[in-house]
């Protein structure tokens, strides 16, 4: 029989992979169906997913599942494409995979595959983009080569408190970083932006390790902050390259995996920027923008920008039909 006649009703096998006497069971396709998340190219989405679906009511009308759909959601993820081509063997320009992870290994191949796009558009393969990976990678690993004979002495400690503006700025990037990701995971698998909030949360971390001289002197808030920072960056590396994750973990001195570590959760007092930027905008033009702490009330970011020395004149004697303000964000003034 066609293969197009397997793959229309495998998952409902799924559910039921011992049994002998029948396709699957009814209870455990009840229980199962329908999956919560389908992922696949688009050359799928009209022929396997067309024949998933008619199959699926055919039973149903039948009385042999109760569920009227196979895939509650869909991701339908983007091709890679390399040489202006879509990457396929028929074409001859595939990327060996053996080759690329004997060099860099499989956790450069993974990281450099999500970071590339989001996941529902094309790929353009780029050997520099791999290369940028792997040196990302390589940045980890000699952070805490460099730091872990200290760091073991603190690993799994956490600052008691943000005292002194060291510890609030790695605090505060640690935090941040631990929002976005969890953020960027919920919202539609969004592992590039995910991976781009990681690597500047290590910009941070190198840049501070290089000007401060961090080491087992320095005060403990900050030193612990740090540890913080770093164990962190860790743990939401590891669904990325979890072979790296595991030994830096390690190399941290803890003797269980990082797979078992629970997700971290942010602390939104500290994921919240001290001071932000409100863009100040005269009939949706931008003319000014001013920095305020975060959470300013609305009236006094009204106030100053109607007070603004650039605004003032954009405004005139033109009379103010109203202030539209966007906490956080930005003030446009309708005249």
């Amino acid at each position: 029989m066609d293969t197009f006649v397997d793959s229309s009703w495998y998952f409902l096998r799924y559910t039921s992979p011992s049994a002998s006497d029948r396709p699957f069971d009814r209870s455990a396709a009840d229980r199962w169906m329908p999956v919560d998340q389908y992922i696949g190219g688009i050359e799928h989405a009209v022929l396997h997913l067309l024949y998933s679906r008619f199959f699926t009511k055919v039973l149903r009308d039948l009385g042999l599942v109760s569920a009227g759909e196979p895939f509650a959601n869909l991701l339908t993820q983007g091709m890679v494409i390399k040489d202006g081509a879509k990457m396929s063997k028929s074409k001859g320009n595939v990327v060996d995979p053996d080759a690329l992870i004997e060099k860099y290994g499989a956790d450069t191949a993974r990281l450099f595959s999500l970071f590339a796009a989001p996941p529902e558009k094309d790929l353009d393969w780029n050997d520099r983009g791999v290369e940028g990976a792997h040196r990302f990678l390589g940045r980890l690993w000699r952070l805490v080569s460099e730091n872990r004979a200290w760091m073991r002495k603190d690993a799994g400690r956490r600052p008691s408190g943000a005292e002194a503006e060291d510890a609030r700025k790695l605090r505060r990037s640690t935090h941040a970083t631990i929002k976005k990701v969890t953020e960027d995971f919920d919202r539609g698998f969004q592992f590039n932006t995910a991976i781009a909030s990681l690597m500047e949360h290590m910009n941070v971390l190198t840049r501070f390790a290089a000007e401060s001289g961090i080491g087992p002197d320095s005060a403990p808030e900050v030193r612990l902050s740090f540890v913080e920072g770093v164990e962190t960056l860790v743990v939401l590396l590891s669904p990325f390259a979890p072979h790296i994750s595991e030994e830096v973990w390690a190399e941290l001195g803890h003797a269980t995996l990082v797979a078992a570590e629970p997700w971290p959760a942010a602390d939104p007092g500290l994921a919240r920027a001290e001071d932000v930027e409100i863009v100040v905008q005269v009939n949706g033009k931008l003319r000014a923008r001013l920095t305020f702490p975060a959470g300013t009330p609305e009236d006094d970011l009204r106030e100053a920008a109607l007070a603004d020395p650039k605004i003032r004149p954009q405004i005139g004697d033109r009379p103010v039909r109203k202030v539209i303000v966007v906490p956080d964000r930005l003030v446009n003034v309708v005249v």
